[in-house]
């Protein structure tokens, strides 16, 4: 079944990956109307969360947001894909980094980096880091279920010099580093953690979670260094980021987790529209 999944998905995933992006957004507004208005896709979390995180907001405000995600969802869904037809300057040209040079700077004092980021505006985009810097990026990610789709989407990415690393391997991927070659390790550390009853406990936009803390605990454990990627949409289809270099200023036991989850609020609250208000942030809420 799942091969037959893939070879029916597959002739549609490689035809989108080759059209202009004039039909791109095309198709997207339409695959918008058909989540939002048709299939109501995950409406009621993207409402639950809205509501959460702007309980002061008027009900026509928060469906300005609903609908600004959804288009945006859209489009990243169809960019995704379209990453699989995009030549190295076609990637340059509509992601651009502005202060690559803290990058390039502590790779030139023989630091390997973490690189935190949510799952905010074009992350997925994130995979052409590797074009600007020394070595290759490493997407710690968690695999699909459908091998097929698996074997695919690992090779969208490693055409633009980007790499996945199964979350279930990331601890012997860690410990077999080649000290002669640069690493640079992906982590969207927003999501929920699995175990919920040893995880670290904080607030999340005003509501106490648990925090996933496998970033800040492999920067220890490895002595990486930590930036977050503070990524914005200029405008339909082209995205830039800045980079802010996080240092554990030892006030607890979890500073560079609580600084990113800052750096992120700020990032969700300057643009609420491209965070991905349908993944379940708030599953395990503490009273």
């Amino acid at each position: 079944m799942q091969l037959l999944i893939y070879l029916i998905s597959y002739p549609l995933i490689k035809i989108v990956s080759l059209l202009p992006f004039c039909l791109i957004y095309r198709l997207s507004d339409l695959i918008n109307l058909l989540l939002y208005r048709v299939f109501k896709y995950r409406l009621k979390t993207v409402r639950k969360n809205l509501k959460l995180v702007f309980p002061r907001k008027t009900e026509k405000e928060l469906v300005k947001i609903e609908k600004g995600f959804y288009k945006h969802f859209s489009d990243i869904t169809l960019e995704s894909i379209k990453a699989y037809g995009m030549s190295e300057n076609d990637m340059k040209r509509r992601y651009r980094y502005e202060n690559i040079d803290l990058l390039k700077k502590i790779q030139n004092d023989k630091k390997d980096i973490i690189l935190l980021l949510g799952h905010y505006s074009n992350f997925e985009w994130m995979l052409s880091i590797g074009y600007h810097t020394k070595g290759n990026g490493y997407a710690i990610y968690t695999p699909l279920t459908n091998k097929y789709f698996d074997r695919l989407f690992k090779k969208i990415r490693k055409k633009h010099n980007a790499f996945l690393v199964s979350r279930y391997k990331i601890k012997e991927f860690m410990s077999s580093l080649d000290n002669n070659k640069n690493y640079l390790f992906g982590f969207a550390a927003d999501q929920s953690p699995s175990n919920v009853g040893k995880s670290y406990i904080n607030y999340f936009f005003g509501h106490k979670v648990p925090i996933f803390t496998g970033a800040e605990r492999f920067a220890k454990d490895y002595n990486l260094s930590v930036v977050f990627a503070d990524i914005s949409r200029v405008k339909r289809g082209y995205y830039r980021t800045k980079f802010i270099e996080i240092n554990d200023n030892k006030d607890s036991k979890y500073s560079i987790t609580d600084q990113f989850i800052k750096l992120l609020e700020d990032q969700v609250y300057r643009d609420p529209n491209q965070y991905f208000w349908s993944h379940n942030r708030f599953k395990y809420l503490i009273n």
